[in-house]
C-alpha cells in the first residue's frame, strides 16, 4: 500500500471519529441514583418512580442496556436517609435523582460535584437548598411540586367543605416536613378565624394518640403537610377521621382520595416524575445545572372523595363539587 493512501484512509477515519465518539458515549451504561425518603413498597412511591423510568425510556436511557439504577428508600427515617446519601455518593453515579426536602439537603452537604435532581421540596429557596431559581448556583436543581402559597388554599377549601371546622392539625413528621409551609398556614389559619395545632408524630402509635387527643374536642380537621405519611400511616389516619369525623386535605390526589382520604389540592405527583425525567436526561447528554431552571407546576388538582366524605356525615357544598377536577363517588 502506497503511503499516500495510507494516510486517507487514516484521514477518513479520522473524520468519522467525532460520531463514533458521540454514539460510544450515549451507549455507554450511565449511573442514576433514585434517592426516595419513604418506604419501597408504598404504592404511591412505585407510580411515581415507575413513571419517571418509563419517561426515561422513551427518551433512550433503558435499564440494563446504557442505564443503570441505584435505588435507596430510606422509610422515613432521618438515620437511613444520612446512611444512604453516603451510599448513592460512593457509587458516584452520574446523577441523583431525590424526593424530597431533608433527603435533598442531606445529599448536597455531601457532595457539591454529582448533579442532584430534585423534587417534593416546596420552596427550595426557603427550604435552603439554592439561592437563585432561574439559575441555580450549585449542583442541584429540579421540578419541585408545590408553591408555597398553596399551603393556604389547604385551610380554604377545608373550610369551605366543613364551615364549622374551627381547628386543624397540621400533621408531619419531624425531620422531614418541609417547614417552609407553616407560615403561609398560621397567617390563613388567623384569617379564616381557626386554630392551627402543630401535630408531630414518629411512629404510628405516637399518630394513634395524637389524633385521638386532637379529636377529643370537637369541629376538627386535619392537614397533611408534606412530606406525606407513609401509606401505612395514611391508611391508620384515613380510619380515624371516619372513625372522629375529621375531614381531611392531602397534598396530593396519589396519597390522599385515591385511597380514601377525604381531599386534596395540589400538582399530579406523577407528572411531576415524568418532568423530572427530562431533567435526567439533559443532565445525561451533557446540560450543565445553571442551565436547567427550577420548574413549577402549572396546573393543580381538586379531587374529592364523596365515598369518605358521606362517611363521616359530610354533605360538600354544590359550588365546590362544581370546581372539583375530579368526583371520586
Amino acid at each position: 500500500m502506497r503511503r499516500r493512501d495510507f494516510m486517507k484512509i487514516i484521514g477518513g477515519a479520522g473524520a468519522g471519529w467525532p460520531f463514533i465518539a458521540h454514539a460510544q458515549q450515549l451507549e455507554r451504561m450511565r449511573r442514576i441514583g433514585i434517592f426516595e425518603a419513604s418506604a419501597e413498597m408504598d404504592h404511591a412511591v412505585q407510580a411515581r418512580w415507575s413513571a419517571m423510568r418509563e419517561a426515561l425510556a422513551k427518551l433512550g436511557w433503558i435499564d440494563g442496556r446504557n442505564a443503570r439504577f441505584d435505588l435507596r428508600f430510606s422509610a422515613e427515617d432521618p438515620d437511613r436517609i444520612r446512611a444512604h446519601a453516603d451510599e448513592l455518593i460512593r457509587l458516584a453515579p452520574d446523577v441523583i435523582a431525590v424526593s424530597s426536602g431533608a433527603a435533598t439537603r442531606t445529599l448536597v452537604q455531601r457532595t457539591r460535584t454529582i448533579p442532584i435532581v430534585f423534587t417534593n421540596v416546596g420552596d427550595p429557596v426557603a427550604a435552603s437548598i439554592l439561592k437563585n431559581i432561574a439559575r441555580p448556583e450549585g449542583n442541584a436543581t429540579g421540578i419541585t411540586s408545590q408553591y408555597q402559597s398553596i399551603a393556604g388554599k389547604w385551610l380554604e377549601l377545608l373550610k369551605e367543605a366543613a364551615p364549622s371546622i374551627a381547628r386543624v392539625a397540621l400533621v408531619f413528621t419531624p425531620g422531614l416536613v418541609a417547614t417552609s409551609y407553616f407560615a403561609v398556614i398560621d397567617e390563613t389559619a388567623k384569617a379564616l378565624s381557626m386554630r392551627a395545632i402543630q401535630t408531630p408524630y414518629r411512629h404510628a402509635t405516637e399518630l394513634e394518640r395524637a389524633i385521638d387527643l386532637f379529636a377529643a374536642e370537637p369541629n376538627g380537621g386535619l392537614v397533611m403537610v408534606p412530606l406525606p405519611p407513609s401509606q401505612d400511616n395514611r391508611e391508620l389516619i384515613n380510619r380515624l377521621a371516619v372513625r372522629h369525623r375529621l375531614p381531611t386535605i392531602y397534598p396530593q390526589k396519589i396519597y390522599g382520595p385515591a385511597e380514601g382520604g377525604m381531599m386534596s389540592y395540589g400538582s399530579d405527583g406523577v407528572e411531576v416524575y415524568r418532568a423530572v425525567a427530562t431533567y435526567i436526561d439533559r443532565i445525561l447528554r451533557g446540560a450543565k445545572i445553571d442551565e436547567l431552571p427550577v420548574q413549577f407546576p402549572t396546573k393543580f388538582e381538586l379531587v374529592i372523595n364523596l365515598k369518605t366524605a358521606a362517611a363521616i356525615g359530610l354533605t360538600i357544598p354544590e359550588s365546590l363539587l362544581f370546581r372539583a377536577d375530579e368526583v371520586i363517588r
